[in-house]
C-alpha cells in the first residue's frame, strides 16, 4: 500500500512545488507584453493614445524620418554630428534631443533643437546643476541615457540587461504589467489608476513628472535619476523621494517659495497644492490617452476649471462674476484661470517656460521678497512689481495685508 501511494505522493509534491515556484516567479518577474497586446481589446483607446506625444516621445529616425524636426543638411556651428549618427530623437513640443548608440548604451549628442525659436542650442549639463552631475564625468559620451533618462521614456527598462519591453510611455507604464490580464482579462489583474486612492493614483504620473532620487543609489554601479524597481501597483514612496527644498532659498530646482524652477517638476508642484490635498488627481484634468485639447486636457482649460470653480462657488472664486474676480475683460487672456494660477515660469529651454502646478497665485510682493516670478508682470512686461502691488491693493477682495507694501 505504501509502495503504491509513494509515486503518487512524489508526483503531487513535485506538482505543488512547481506551482509554488511558478507563483514565486510570477511575483518576482511580472510579465510585460507591450502596448500592441492591449490594442486587440481596447482599439479605440489605443488609437487615441498612439497619436499622443507620450506614445511618440522616443523615435528612430530611420523608421520615422518625419520625426526629425530640423534640417540636418543646413550647416550650423553647433551641429557637429550627422543624422546618420542619431539612433533616437527625443521630444517634439519644446525641444528635440538626439541620442547615439555605442554598444548597448545610448548617449546624448551635444546639440538640441529649440522647437519654438527654430534654432540649434548646445546640450550639455552644466556643473552644480542636477544632483547626479558629480557622479559622472564631464563628458556627454560618458553619461549614458539609461540611468538618467530611459527609465521614464520606456516600459520595463532592465538595469542589468539595458533592454526595454518597448520605448515610449506605453500602456503598462501606467497600468502595470499586463501579461496575466492578456491571458485572462479581468479587472482584478490589471491596475486602473482611476480606482486607486488619490495618492497612488497621482503617483502614476509622479513617477516621471517629478525631480527626485531613488531611495537606493547607486544600483549596478550607476546613479539613477528615475525610480528603479517601481512597477505600477506598488507604492512609489518605497522607491522614490522628491527633491528636497528649503523655504527661502532659490536652488537649481526650486524658487524660494517652493515653486518648481524647471521642467519635469509638475509633481513637485502638485503635491504642495490645495488641489492635491483635496483629492484631485492628475487625470482629473488630463487624459493621457489623448484629447484634441492642449496638454491632453479633458476639456479646454477655461471650461475645465469651471467644472469645480465658478462665481460664488464654495471652491472659489468668491465674486459675483469672473470679471469681478480677475479684473480683466471676459474672454481676454487675463481672464483665463491658468494665466494667474498656472503662470509659465518653469524653464524647459532658453526662454521657453511651462506652467506651474501649485495653483497658487504668486503675489508681486512675493516677487520682491523671494525673487519668484509673478503672473502680473509676466503679462504686463512693461510694468514693475510696485505697479502690480498698487493695483492689487485697490481690489476689494484682496486684503491689503496680503497685497503687501
Amino acid at each position: 500500500m505504501r509502495s503504491r501511494s509513494y509515486p503518487f505522493l512524489v508526483a503531487s509534491l513535485v506538482a505543488f512545488m512547481w506551482a509554488a515556484s511558478a507563483a514565486v516567479r510570477s511575483q518576482a518577474a511580472p510579465q510585460y507584453v507591450g502596448s500592441q497586446s492591449c490594442q486587440r481589446c481596447h482599439a479605440p483607446t489605443y488609437e487615441r493614445w498612439s497619436k499622443t506625444r507620450m506614445a511618440n516621445v522616443v523615435r528612430d529616425p530611420k523608421e520615422h524620418p518625419d520625426a526629425v524636426l530640423p534640417d540636418f543638411s543646413k550647416p550650423d556651428p553647433l551641429l557637429t554630428f550627422k543624422l546618420d549618427a542619431v539612433a533616437f530623437v527625443y521630444g517634439s513640443k519644446w525641444k528635440q534631443r538626439y541620442f547615439t548608440r555605442v554598444g548597448n548604451d545610448y548617449y546624448p549628442l551635444p546639440a538640441q533643437w529649440d522647437v519654438t525659436h527654430r534654432v540649434w542650442r548646445p546640450y550639455f549639463v552644466q556643473p552644480n546643476t542636477d544632483w547626479w552631475v558629480p557622479h559622472y564625468p564631464a563628458d556627454n559620451m560618458k553619461r549614458p541615457t539609461g540611468p538618467l533618462c530611459d527609465g521614464c521614456h520606456s516600459v520595463n527598462y532592465d538595469v542589468k540587461t539595458k533592454k526595454v519591453t518597448e520605448w515610449n510611455v506605453g500602456c503598462e507604464r501606467c497600468h502595470g504589467p499586463g501579461g496575466e490580464h492578456v491571458r485572462q482579462p479581468a479587472a482584478r489583474n490589471i491596475v486602473n489608476p482611476a480606482k486607486l486612492d488619490f495618492v497612488r493614483a497621482s503617483d502614476t504620473c509622479l513617477q516621471c513628472h517629478s525631480q527626485g532620487q531613488p531611495l537606493h543609489n547607486p544600483q549596478e554601479n550607476q546613479f539613477y535619476d528615475w525610480p528603479v524597481g517601481f512597477h505600477q501597483g506598488g507604492n512609489l514612496k518605497d522607491f522614490w523621494r522628491l527633491e528636497e527644498h528649503t523655504l527661502g532659498e532659490t536652488s537649481f530646482t526650486h524658487f524660494a517659495d517652493g515653486t518648481a524652477h524647471k521642467n519635469r517638476m509638475q509633481g513637485n508642484d502638485f503635491v504642495q497644492s490645495q488641489m492635491y490635498r483635496r483629492g484631485v488627481t492628475c487625470f482629473s484634468c488630463h487624459d493621457v490617452h489623448g484629447t484634441p485639447n492642449n496638454a491632453d486636457l479633458i476639456k479646454p482649460a477655461r471650461d475645465l476649471c469651471f467644472t469645480c470653480h465658478g462665481p460664488m462657488s464654495p471652491n472659489g472664486p468668491r465674486a459675483a462674476t469672473i470679471q469681478q474676480h480677475t479684473h480683466h475683460a471676459a474672454g481676454s487672456a487675463g481672464s483665463e484661470c491658468v494665466a494667474c494660477h498656472m503662470p509659465k515660469i518653469e524653464q524647459t529651454i532658453a526662454d521657453v517656460n511651462v506652467r506651474s502646478h501649485t495653483f497658487r497665485f504668486i503675489m508681486p510682493s512675493d516677487s520682491e521678497r523671494l525673487k519668484v516670478p509673478n503672473p502680473c508682470v509676466g503679462c504686463h512686461t512693461d510694468k514693475p512689481n510696485a505697479w502690480a502691488i498698487e493695483q492689487l491693493r485697490q481690489w476689494p477682495e484682496i486684503s491689503p495685508w496680503r497685497a503687501g507694501e
